[in-house]
């Protein structure tokens, strides 16, 4: 028989802000039953977040409950205070955030970490303590856990933060485990076994999980139950394969459309209703690499080492042809953010040679690149748009600045005209122009930096995990974006990405790196529906996915 074990009844939070009270979340009921693992999906701003944090009563200062209860084993949080409001948070509730390395403390050794939640909530010694952390981290599988007690976040994986802050979690042994986006940015391989670990001590210890993510694969992967959240309200709660395979709300039929599939292609990324708009205006063919003619870039055994002496990259070769998009796929510390950046010339490689249009530009110095002609034909999207653009620069200037770096541009009226154009390629309104980095979304920070890419019309765009910390949504729209300037302007794409769907739907060729070096590569879609490697094959076991219900109906 199902024990229930929180129930949240017309759930009201509020943020005061200058503009006065803002509501975040709009009468959310749902429950949570003993041992379940709930999925809660939807964008970001929907409300998932402040809803866990209101569950586990640590809601900043500025927002607060307006409205509704909170029932844990039948009690309501929102009127606990003192010493029952701190057994509450980790004692009998507990947080994964999102961002591991920004959770842990920088200057503190990990074991003292996890000691200290232990210490906050037992009455034990501090070596007692810290025999508990050490049991702990056995328990979460962190490799020679002895040495890594005295670790500090920096010197761990984002995978092994991920362990550490689960360790933290759980130490107190609690009911509910609230997990915030807690594979963000992981590879596919490390975030399966980080899943797979928290479902397993969930279900060892017997401890009700709601998994907040935006990622609807992985929710139907581990969930029993999934509650799509929009706008601050829950506008669909079904079983996953009921909820994904005949979704009755307009929003979850958006979300399920944009989420990439194994047969996805680029125009599946819409609605059915909102397809034939897409078709007509992203309806020109992809160009075909011209054949016979040299290619635009040639890597030869390029290699990279660092101070430590062990090699990053080694022996890494490849060709790309005008147009071409090439996938470049792997774990992480693989090598494709340290290939990448030394084919954009951000960093020197230690060997090898990098030929871009016949010039040969890899043993020209990365700090005298920019003075190379060549500098503006080769440009970078990165990864986190919010450390790569200049938080002092408006999004008019974060653009304009390669135009006069590097094109030769002035302030001026043709200046300008160039701006508005780029932002208007990449959909970004002229009205947000204006507007510093921090009052822009995740979303149109990100199309601030593609637009700062191609202000200057390069022949290669190296994109660096462009899309990992966007919405599925906005990830539809900024890889439909690239498609159609791909196709427009004959650009040539190096994509970065642990989106195995994302680089099988976007690239002509995919490249799969393992400890710096090559281990398959050849024809997108024939690679991953038939991996030549058992690391490949790995790999691609790993994607979450969702089961739609032409899916389904193949399946019968």
């Amino acid at each position: 028989m199902s024990e229930e074990l929180l129930k949240i009844d017309d759930l009201h939070v509020a943020f005061s802000t200058r503009r006065g009270m803002v509501e975040a979340v709009r009468g959310v009921t749902l429950s949570v039953e003993k041992g379940e693992m709930l999925g809660l999906v939807g964008e970001s701003g929907s409300g998932k977040s402040v809803t866990g944090f209101a569950t586990t009563r640590l809601l900043d200062t500025a927002g607060r409950v307006t409205g509704g209860k909170i029932l844990f084993r039948g009690q309501d949080v929102t009127k606990l205070r003192g010493d029952d409001l701190r057994h509450l948070q980790g004692a009998a509730m507990s947080m994964i955030f999102q961002n591991p390395r920004a959770a842990l403390n920088p200057i503190r050794a990990i074991g003292l970490q996890i000691a200290d939640a232990i210490l906050t909530h037992k009455k034990i010694s501090k070596e007692a303590a810290r025999a508990e952390a050490l049991d702990l981290l056995r328990a979460v599988q962190i490799r020679d856990p002895e040495a890594r007690m005295n670790a500090y976040p920096h010197e761990l994986s984002g995978g092994m933060c991920q362990r550490v802050m689960i360790a933290i979690a759980i130490s107190c042994n609690p009911a509910l485990l609230i997990a915030d986006e807690p594979t963000t940015g992981l590879d596919v391989t490390t975030q399966k076994v980080a899943m797979d670990l928290l479902a397993d001590i969930a279900a060892a210890r017997g401890m009700a999980t709601i998994l907040i993510t935006h990622d609807l694969g992985l929710a139907a992967r581990y969930c029993r139950r999934i509650a799509v959240m929009e706008r601050g309200r829950i506008v669909e709660e079904a079983r996953p394969k009921a909820l994904f395979s005949a979704p009755r709300h307009a929003y979850t039929r958006r979300l399920v459309a944009a989420s990439p599939t194994a047969t996805s292609r680029i125009e599946d990324l819409v609605a059915e209703e909102d397809r034939e708009r897409h078709t007509a205006v992203n309806g020109k063919p992809r160009p075909e690499p011209a054949h016979g003619t040299p290619p635009l870039l040639e890597v030869r055994k390029l290699a990279k080492r660092f101070d430590q002496g062990s090699a990053a990259v080694a022996d890494f070769s490849m060709t790309m042809a005008g147009g071409e998009a090439v996938g470049l796929v792997g774990e992480s510390g693989s090598g494709k953010s340290t290939t990448s950046r030394m084919i954009c010339r951000l960093i020197d490689p230690s060997e090898g040679d990098i030929v871009f249009d016949g010039h040969s530009i890899g043993h020209v110095a990365s700090r005298d690149f920019h003075r190379s002609p060549l500098r503006k034909d080769i440009q970078m999207v990165f990864q986190d748009p919010n450390e790569s653009l200049n938080p002092r620069f408006t999004a008019y200037d974060c653009i304009a600045h390669p135009l006069l770096r590097l094109d030769g541009m002035r302030a001026g009226e043709a200046l300008r005209q160039r701006v508005e154009e780029c932002a208007e390629r990449v959909g970004l309104p002229r009205d947000l122009l204006p507007r510093f980095p921090h009052q822009l979304s995740g979303g149109q920070k990100a199309r601030v930096g593609i637009a700062r890419a191609i202000a200057c019309r390069p022949r290669l765009l190296v994109l660096d995990e462009p899309t990992a910390a966007l919405d599925v949504s906005v990830q539809a729209v900024v890889l439909q974006l690239l498609d159609r300037l791909r196709r427009e302007n004959d650009i040539a794409l190096l994509f970065v990405s642990h989106d195995l769907n994302v680089v099988r739907m976007l690239c002509d060729r995919t490249i799969v790196l393992r400890n710096g070096g090559i281990v398959e590569q050849g024809e997108s879609r024939a690679l991953f529906d038939n991996p030549k490697t058992d690391y490949t094959r790995k790999l691609v076991e790993a994607i979450p996915h969702i089961e739609t219900g032409e899916m389904l109906a193949s399946a019968l």
